[in-house]
């Protein structure tokens, strides 16, 4: 597959976008069946042939993430001298698995990201800073690198970093843009008020900036008080290598058919109805040295058909309400932790926080919030009271000194910050 940016594919018919996918689905599969040692016993040329629309892909077998893990070795389909990159999954609900790429696999991120960069209305004419870290096997990192040299910005390859270091390059550099996790631009914009700068937009990745309606959700309004800038929700995995960006209409982010097939399925793996929850399964197209079908991502989020406001046809992904793995049953209540973050977020001294999630011998789950000792008491009676009304149950707080919230945040010499420890699979 050559990849050569092609924004009209957003405005085809649904008759013709469909047939797209569903050619690009039968080269996926019959790439697969002859290449992956994993999905050789799992369909033959007869399903392929038997394709006519994409709903038949509900006939083939889904990939677990514990598939990928258990057999991750099988997963490779290309030889080993035709690797060219390694990466890593981020292990937020298990152990990091690895994922290698082709160079073909290069060229189709640096093209996914060229795509998604270009629906968040990045242009040739920004400077942006990437504030994610850049190292440690990370994709997301190296994708929006080469995505953002691919339509023509500079970059500034800042990485991790303190909000005073960040700030150093912005000063010095001047960017029109960042990329960045929402809760590090929150804390980047409180030290902003006195400095000068031309930021106007960030692309935020790893956490949601919306609700389920696609109004600003807590964190994102938390923002808004620092500073104003246009912000983008970006989705992705390392396992489907491709991204689920917004436009300017922010209702959630759209779907590149060339590169993707989007099912949100329900408990029993049947499609739910658009605009309902359920999770998100993906078989991502053209890849060459680790393909997968239907791969079960284990996030919970709704598919919107109706065609945008933008003008484009695709279907649009919205935010992810939560993890299956991280599916709570408190008191009988069914919570997950996004829900108990978006009421964090409302109180500004709560942070840095974890949420601890335990498992009694009778099966009953148990949740307690780490708080850092600079919250008072006041202040963590107010926030038991905001959970109280939010989540309909109150859970457990504890309180821990900073320095000991922080090393449990980045436990495991993790790349980003796991805010949920779930003993319950220990």
């Amino acid at each position: 597959m050559r990849f050569t940016l092609d924004k009209n594919i957003d405005y085809l018919p649904a008759d013709e976008l469909e047939n797209l996918q569903v050619d690009l689905l039968k080269k996926h599969l019959r790439y697969t069946l002859a290449n992956s040692p994993f999905y050789k016993d799992k369909f033959s040329e007869k399903d392929i042939a038997s394709i006519s629309k994409l709903s038949d892909l509900s006939k083939f077998t889904k990939t677990s993430k514990k598939d990928l893990a258990d057999c991750n070795s099988d997963f490779l389909s290309i030889s080993k001298r035709d690797v060219v990159e390694y990466v890593t999954t981020s292990g937020t609900t298990g152990k990091p698995v690895s994922i290698a790429l082709s160079k073909n696999d290069l060229d189709r991120l640096a093209y996914n990201e060229a795509r998604s960069l270009e629906i968040a209305d990045f242009t040739a004419d920004d400077t942006v800073q990437i504030t994610t870290t850049l190292d440690k096997c990370f994709m997301a990192g190296m994708a929006y690198y080469l995505g953002l040299t691919k339509i023509g910005a500079a970059v500034i390859r800042a990485g991790q970093g303190t909000p005073e270091f960040h700030w150093e390059m912005i000063k010095q550099i001047n960017p029109t843009a960042l990329i960045a996790v929402p809760s590090f631009l929150q804390k980047l914009g409180a030290n902003s008020s006195s400095i000068q700068h031309q930021i106007t937009k960030a692309l935020c990745i790893g956490e949601p900036l919306r609700n389920a309606d696609f109004s600003d959700n807590q964190l994102t309004k938390n923002i808004a008080e620092h500073w104003h800038l246009d912000l983008r929700s970006t989705y992705a995995s390392t396992e489907m290598a491709t991204a689920f960006t917004e436009c300017q209409e922010k209702q959630g982010g759209h779907l590149l058919p060339e590169l993707i097939i989007l099912e949100i399925l329900d408990v029993n793996g049947n499609e739910v109805a658009d605009g309902e929850l359920g999770e998100v399964t993906v078989t991502p197209l053209g890849i060459e040295a680790m393909p997968l079908v239907r791969f079960q991502t284990g996030d919970l989020a709704r598919k919107h058909s109706k065609t945008c406001a933008c003008g484009r046809i695709t279907p649009r992904l919205g935010p992810i309400e939560g993890r299956l793995a991280q599916m709570i049953k408190l008191k009988g209540t069914t919570i997950y932790p996004t829900q108990i973050e978006e009421v964090l977020h409302l109180h500004p001294t709560a942070s840095p926080y974890l949420i601890e999630i335990d498992q009694d011998e009778n099966g009953l789950d148990s949740v307690s919030i780490i708080l850092p000792e600079t919250c008072t008491e006041a202040e963590s009676n107010s926030l038991l009271i905001d959970l109280q009304a939010k989540l309909r149950v109150k859970p457990n707080l504890k309180i821990s000194s900073i320095s000991a919230i922080q090393k449990l945040l980045f436990r495991g010499n993790s790349r980003k910050p796991k805010k949920i420890i779930d003993n319950r699979n220990a």
